[in-house]
C-alpha cells in the first residue's frame, strides 16, 4: 500500500482498505469501522493501545474480549486497577508485579502482613468505584534515571529491581487518575471498560518465585465486560471446586502427600492405585495388540546422554542437578526418548525390521517450582504413557495415522468426546528456544500437515508451541472450567535420529536414517487420573471404578452370604467389597454413595434363600431384586465392553 499525500491507507480485518488522515488514532478508526468491541489492536502484527496514532500505512486487527490477546489486555488493565485500589487503601503498600494470567489476573504486594477477607471486600469495592469514574488510561514515558529516583525515593524496592533488568530509556508507564505503574502495555482506553469485578483469593508468593526471597501477598481476581459473564464464570468456578481432584482425591481415598516424602511426590493409596493400575493395564494391552514392544529403562542416566539429545542445553532449568557417582555424573531423567533411542541402537536394524514401536510406562522427574505444584495435575515425579516409533520415511504417514487412531480409540473408551487438534509449530524468529535448522523444520512441518490431510481432520495451527526439536500434534481437551488441556501428543522428529546417528540398512544395503515419532496417548498417569477425577466428579465409569460393587448385609446373620456374593463377583473379575459394619442399611447405602460406588447389593433372608441380590445403582437408584447370576453377567459384560451407558 502506498501513502497518498497526508493520508495513510489502512487494511481492515475484512480486507477492505480505507484512507485516513495521517495521525489518526486507532480508536478513531475503530469507531469509523464499527468495531465497538475493540479493546486494543494488532498493528502490523504488534499489539498496540487504541490511542496509538498512525503515521504510515498499516494492517489493523481488532482485539476484543473474545480473543485471548484481547482478554489479556482487559485483565492486565484490571490488575493495574487492583494496584491503584490497594495503594489508595494501603498507602504503605509496595508494589511488585501484576500480570494477566489465563483466567484473570493477580498482583503481588508487600503490606507487612497478609490480606484479610474483609480487606479483599474493601479493595473490590474501591475497584468498582475507580472503574465507574471511567478514568482515561494513558501511556507516558519517563527517563530511566528519573524513574529509578522515583522508585528509590518511595521505597519501591521491587519496582527498582525490575527496572534494573530493563534496558529501555525512556521507560514506559501507564497512568490513570494520578496512579502510575511501569508497564509495556498495551492497555484499555479507560477504566470504565471494566464492568464486572470479583477478587477471588489471596495467598503468599515468594518474590520472583524464589523461596529464598521475600514473601509477598498475592491477590487473584477476575473481570468481565458484563455481570452476566462474571456470574456464569463464578458458576463454572463453583462447579470446578466441586470437582476439584485434590478434594475428591482426599475424600475418596485415592492419593495423598506427605511433607516427609517431599513436595510434588504423590503417594497412591489403594483405591487410587487401583484406578491407575486399570489404566496401565488397559493401555499396555491395547498397545501390545498394535505391535508395540514394551521395555523397562532406568530412571537415571549419564548427563552425557542428555547433552547428545540436546535436553541439557534446552531443558536444563527443568532438570534436577547432576548426581556425582564414582567417575560419572548422573541425572534423573526428564524424558524417556534418549533411553528408547539406546534400545533401538542395541543392534543393527534392517529396512525389513521397521517400524519398531518401543513403549514404556516410564517414570520421569522434572523440577517444578513449589508455587505451581497442584495435586496430581502438576507433580515432580510422573509416569508417562510413552512410546517412540522408528520408521522409514515412506512409513511415516501410516504410522502417524495409526497413532491418531489409537488416541481416538482411547478417548472413546474413556468417554472423552469434546476435543480438538492443534498443530504446534516453531516460531522461526525464536532462535533460543528452537533448534536452528530451517530445512529440517520445513520438512517435519510439511509431513505433519500431510498426515493430517490424509486423516481428513481439521486442526488449528499454533506458532511457538512446538518442542525444541520438532513440531507436534497436540490433542486439546477442555477441563471442567472449559480451559483446554493438552492430553495427547504426536511429534515428528528428524533431529534426534541425526544427533544419535541412528541407522537401518536399506534395500540397497546402504545405511539409511530412520524418522522418529514421539507419542503419548494417556499423558502421565498422574495427570490423566487428575483429569478423569474432575471429568467424572469422582464417579468413575464402571470399568474404571476402584470399587465396582459393595455388598451390604442387612444383619450379622447375612454376612456369610454377603461374603459368598463377594467371592463369586471377584472370581468373575469384579472388584467387590463387603460392608461388615454394624450400621443400619440406610447408613451403609449413604456411605457407599458418598464413595461413589457404582452398585450396592443389599442382601437379607430372602436374597440368601433365592441366590439373589437387591440391586441399587449409583445413578438409577433402587432396581429391585435380581438373580445373582444375572446381575453378574450384566455387570461383567458392561465392564468388558467399557460401556458408559451402564451409568
Amino acid at each position: 500500500m502506498a501513502q497518498v499525500g497526508e493520508q495513510v491507507l489502512v487494511r481492515l480485518p475484512d480486507g477492505t482498505v480505507r484512507a485516513y488522515r495521517r495521525g489518526i488514532t486507532l480508536a478513531e478508526i475503530a469507531r469509523d469501522a464499527g468495531a465497538h468491541g475493540a479493546l486494543a489492536a494488532r498493528l502490523d502484527g504488534a499489539e498496540r493501545d487504541l490511542a496509538t496514532p498512525l503515521e504510515a500505512d498499516a494492517t489493523v486487527e481488532w482485539l476484543t474480549f473474545a480473543d485471548p490477546a484481547g482478554r489479556s489486555v482487559y485483565w492486565h488493565s484490571s490488575a493495574h486497577l487492583l494496584a491503584q485500589a490497594v495503594r489508595e487503601l494501603f498507602p504503605q503498600a509496595r508494589l511488585a508485579i501484576g500480570p494477566p494470567i489465563e483466567d484473570g489476573f493477580y498482583y503481588d504486594f508487600d503490606i507487612g502482613r497478609p490480606f484479610l477477607p474483609e480487606d479483599l471486600q474493601r479493595i473490590e469495592d474501591r475497584m468498582r468505584e475507580l472503574a465507574a469514574r471511567d478514568q482515561p488510561i494513558e501511556r507516558i514515558y519517563v527517563p530511566r534515571d528519573e524513574a529509578m529516583r522515583r522508585f528509590e525515593g518511595r521505597g519501591e524496592t521491587y519496582k527498582a529491581e525490575l527496572l534494573r533488568g530493563i534496558p529501555d530509556d525512556p521507560v514506559s508507564f501507564y497512568r490513570q487518575d494520578g496512579f502510575e505503574d511501569m508497564c509495556r502495555g498495551p492497555h484499555l482506553p479507560s477504566t470504565g471498560r471494566i464492568k464486572a469485578i470479583k477478587l477471588l483469593s489471596t495467598s503468599g508468593a515468594y518474590w520472583r518465585g524464589d523461596e529464598r526471597r521475600e514473601m509477598l501477598q498475592r491477590i487473584y481476581g477476575i473481570s468481565f465486560p458484563s455481570q452476566e459473564e462474571l456470574d456464569a464464570y463464578l458458576a463454572r468456578l463453583e462447579e470446578a471446586r466441586r470437582r476439584d481432584h485434590r478434594r475428591l482425591g482426599r475424600e475418596l481415598g485415592l492419593f495423598t502427600f506427605a511433607p516427609e516424602v517431599g513436595q510434588g511426590l504423590p503417594l497412591w493409596l489403594p483405591r487410587g492405585a487401583t484406578v491407575r493400575r486399570i489404566l496401565e493395564r488397559y493401555i499396555v494391552d491395547l498397545e501390545e495388540s498394535l505391535g508395540y514392544q514394551h521395555v523397562r529403562t532406568p530412571d537415571l542416566a549419564s548427563i552425557e546422554l542428555y547433552k547428545i539429545s540436546g535436553h541439557w542445553e534446552h531443558y536444563r532449568d527443568n532438570m534436577y542437578p547432576p548426581i556425582r557417582v564414582d567417575s560419572e555424573e548422573l541425572v534423573l531423567r526428564p524424558m524417556n526418548c534418549p533411553h528408547h533411542i539406546m534400545v533401538y541402537k542395541h543392534h543393527q536394524r534392517s529396512y525389513r525390521d521397521l517400524p519398531v514401536r518401543i513403549a514404556e510406562l516410564g517414570t520421569m522427574y522434572r523440577y517444578e517450582r513449589s508455587g505451581v505444584l497442584s495435586g496430581l495435575a502438576r507433580v515432580r515425579a510422573m509416569t508417562l504413557n510413552d512410546a517412540h516409533i522408528f520408521c522409514r520415511p515412506d512409513q511415516l504417514t501410516d504410522e502417524f495415522i495409526g497413532v491418531v487412531r489409537l488416541i481416538q480409540r482411547a478417548y472413546r473408551d474413556l468417554g472423552l468426546r469434546d476435543f480438538w487438534y492443534r498443530l504446534s509449530l516453531r516460531d522461526p524468529r525464536d532462535r533460543a528456544k528452537f533448534v536452528h535448522n530451517d530445512e529440517m523444520w520445513d520438512h517435519a512441518e510439511g509431513e505433519l500437515r500431510r498426515a493430517m490431510q490424509a486423516l481428513g481432520l481439521a486442526c488449528v495451527e499454533a506458532r511457538g508451541e512446538a518442542s525444541f526439536y520438532g513440531p507436534k500434534l497436540d490433542v486439546q481437551v477442555p477441563n471442567v472450567l472449559g480451559k483446554d488441556e493438552t492430553i495427547s501428543t504426536v511429534q515428528i522428529d528428524f533431529y534426534l535420529p541425526e544427533r544419535f546417528g541412528l541407522e537401518y540398512t536399506g534395500e540397497d544395503s546402504r545405511p539409511r536414517r530412520p524418522v522418529m515419532i514421539h507419542r503419548g496417548v494417556l499423558s502421565t498417569m498422574e495427570r490423566m487420573v487428575a483429569f478423569l477425577i474432575e471429568q467424572y466428579a469422582g464417579a468413575f465409569p464402571l470399568w474404571l471404578a476402584p470399587e465396582q460393587v459393595r455388598v451390604l448385609p442387612i444383619a450379622d446373620r447375612h454376612l456369610s452370604y454377603a461374603r459368598r456374593v463377594q467371592e463369586t463377583l471377584r472370581a468373575r473379575g469384579v472388584r467387590a467389597e463387603v460392608d461388615a459394619s454394624s450400621e443400619r442399611t440406610g447408613r451403609k447405602i449413604r456411605e457407599a454413595e458418598v464413595m461413589k460406588v457404582p452398585y450396592m447389593l443389599v442382601v437379607g433372608d430372602r436374597e440368601a434363600a433365592q441366590e439373589a441380590v437387591s440391586v441399587r445403582s449409583r445413578v438409577r437408584g433402587d432396581e429391585g431384586s435380581q438373580p445373582l447370576a444375572a446381575f453378574i453377567d450384566r455387570v461383567t459384560e458392561a465392564i468388558a465392553s467399557r460401556r458408559h451407558d451402564e451409568e
